[in-house]
């Protein structure tokens, strides 16, 4: 009698043990890619009757500090917009994703990436927000670069489909992508004042 229930004990044990199943829901990509770039304004975006140099960059740094940004479906994705306006995203997936941003004036403003390959880095300068949607103002800045053991860049042949703009994916060397972690330098920004 304890012989068998000892055999049917063992036999239900290694029956339930030998499949491995997958947690359900978004992992983290094994190839992230980071997205840099910067917010320009928010289309119509508030600017009174006093536009000023003070005022403008005042009404800009409390624009960017109330910016929310987010990649849709990828919570493990970390990052955020600085009081510049500059916008840095790590751990994003490859492929083809929504970047979202909530600002005051651009409720869910939209900016997709397709075809994004593994282990890019996305620069994307100067984006107006709009609400549900953005621009780049100027699409020709846009970058799509991987990192290799090159001496000088060079294409892939791929293309990469940024904000609607088809962007050529550059593979450059490695030393270029010292920067690759950092806020990027947000261009088109004003001094408040210059003192000599």
């Amino acid at each position: 009698m304890k012989r068998a229930l000892l055999i049917a004990l063992t036999v239900a044990l290694t029956s339930c043990g030998g499949s491995e199943s997958k947690p359900a829901g978004p992992a983290i990509a094994k190839n992230p890619v980071s997205v840099r770039g910067w917010i320009l304004d928010v289309e119509g975006g508030g600017a009174g009757a006093e536009k000023t140099i003070e005022t403008e960059a005042a009404r800009l740094t409390q624009l960017f500090q109330s910016t929310n940004i987010w990649v849709e479906n990828a919570p493990f994705v970390s990052g955020g917009v600085a009081e510049t306006g500059a916008f840095i995203l790590l751990d994003v997936p490859p492929g083809n994703v929504t970047i979202s941003f909530n600002a005051p004036g651009a409720q869910t403003a939209h900016l997709t990436l397709q075809n994004i390959p593994g282990n890019a880095d996305v620069l994307i300068p100067g984006v107006l927000l709009k609400p549900n949607g953005s621009t780049v103002s100027n699409p020709a800045g846009i970058r799509v670069r991987l990192p290799r053991k090159i001496d000088a860049p060079r294409p892939t042949g791929a293309k990469a489909i940024v904000a609607g703009h088809e962007v050529a994916v550059m593979e450059e060397p490695l030393n270029a992508f010292n920067d690759r972690r950092d806020y990027p330098e947000a261009g088109g920004l004003r001094t408040v004042a210059t003192y000599k």
